[in-house]
């Protein structure tokens, strides 16, 4: 399964690919697209448009992994961030992708073990896990992170929906454990380790 991440914006869109072999979670592209932010909001949503129907036609995902809306309070702030994450949908859409949706808490919690995790420990997990050479941009460590959640999270949904109630208790029981793991994994002492290096 390849998944994309999307973090939308109307000046800045983060995306991320990642592919799951088996028990394994690979890397396979991601990066930035900077609108013009003295261009007019129609301008940068067709732009926003154009390049991310190229990234889905290089990549051809299955799953587009995208942040759910919150609350702002900042009115306009919330409009334009709904009006390129409706751009994003459709783009989706009109591509054939299967679409994701994740609120941010959950997200953190998948990777860091806490919805309350910064942002800075979260890309920090992710280039560990992800072997990647570099700590990425802001808004491309953020779909990564995305697009992992989705790939940890899709195979509980589906043994879910198969299970007997005694066996989707247990299954929980485990992601639970699971969750747990990854808090330690995300903590002080092992986002050092992941500066020098070492996977998690």
């Amino acid at each position: 399964m390849i998944t994309v991440g999307i973090d939308p914006g109307t000046r800045k869109l983060g995306w991320g690919v990642v592919r799951r072999d088996g028990a394994r979670l690979i890397h396979v592209a991601h990066g930035v697209i900077r609108m013009n932010e003295k261009a007019a909001l129609e301008n940068r949503l067709q732009q926003l448009a154009s390049e991310l129907n190229e990234v889905l036609s290089d990549h051809q995902p299955n799953v587009g992994s995208v942040e759910t809306l919150f609350f702002f309070k900042d009115a306009q702030a919330a409009a334009k961030l709904g009006h390129a994450r409706g751009v994003v949908l459709l783009c989706l859409a009109q591509q054939g992708v299967d679409v994701a949706e994740y609120a941010p808490a959950k997200v953190k919690r998948t990777i860091a073990g806490s919805g309350q995790a910064e942002k800075i420990q979260v890309a920090r997990i992710i280039k560990a896990l992800l072997g990647l050479e570099q700590l990425p941009a802001p808004d491309a460590a953020d779909a990564l992170a995305l697009a992992v959640t989705h790939l940890r999270i899709s195979p509980f949904v589906e043994a879910l929906a198969s299970r007997t109630p005694t066996e989707r208790a247990a299954l929980s029981a485990l992601l639970v454990a699971k969750r747990r793991q990854r808090g330690r994994a995300g903590s002080p002492a092992s986002a050092n380790r992941a500066k020098i290096g070492t996977r998690v």
